[in-house]
């Protein structure tokens, strides 16, 4: 763990969030009677965003932005526990400061609690499998020598899963409690955020072990 890669994972996430929250508030301004129009138009942003992010910061910290993808890489051995709570802090500090710029380049608040309701087992169960799925995608490309294609396998993915998850796909804790911070499209109610983020860590756990048994052949 250098300074240089806690930088990298800070800004990667200020830059995710941003992209998360201001493409959603544009979508919302573009298209304001036609909600599927404005996911179509908020997973493409997101996607390219997390592309280009990824593609610029991998070589500096691995690129996670992304508490569970750090949780993951804790519970392969790929980071000390130190490294992970430190790579976890940056995320979290970045996402809050990407939801306030995007909420100030709208000229919103830079910081307003989300009153959007996304509660129910359902939601929780398409976090689950939304995390699983990332963190699967990860590390099997990973696993698999191909960790060149990591950015746009990645981005492929939450492309999709915004549409094949009720939930949207929030899949990461930092993004989770950051988008609890703006009363825009991209929001979730705080009092939801814990569930989502305790559903997220859980699926990050589980992903790990099962790409072991996928790819037996890259341990030890």
């Amino acid at each position: 763990m250098t300074q240089r890669a806690l930088l990298a994972e800070f800004v990667g996430t200020a830059g995710l969030l941003a992209g998360v929250v201001g493409s959603g508030i544009m979508a919302e301004r573009l298209s304001p009677d036609d909600v599927g129009l404005q996911l179509l138009q908020n997973a493409i942003a997101t996607a390219a965003v997390l592309v280009a992010l990824i593609l610029a910061l991998q070589p500096a910290s691995g690129a996670h932005f992304n508490p569970a993808v750090t949780f993951a890489a804790r519970l392969s051995g790929e980071l000390t526990t130190r490294a992970a709570f430190a790579y976890t802090a940056a995320q979290v500090a970045g996402g809050l400061l990407g939801v306030s710029l995007a909420n100030l380049m709208f000229e919103l608040p830079a910081i307003e609690l989300s009153t959007k309701v996304r509660a129910g087992s359902h939601l929780l169960l398409a976090e689950f499998l939304a995390t699983l799925g990332l963190v699967g995608v990860i590390h099997g490309v990973v696993r698999s020598g191909r960790a060149h294609l990591a950015a746009y396998a990645v981005g492929a993915y939450i492309a999709g899963a915004y549409y094949f998850t009720s939930s949207t796909s929030f899949a990461n804790p930092a993004v989770t409690i950051a988008r609890a911070l703006t009363d825009t499209f991209a929001g979730i109610a705080p009092a939801n955020a814990p569930a989502f983020i305790v559903v997220q860590l859980a699926a990050a756990a589980a992903a790990v072990p099962l790409l072991k048994r996928i790819y037996p052949e890259t341990d030890g």
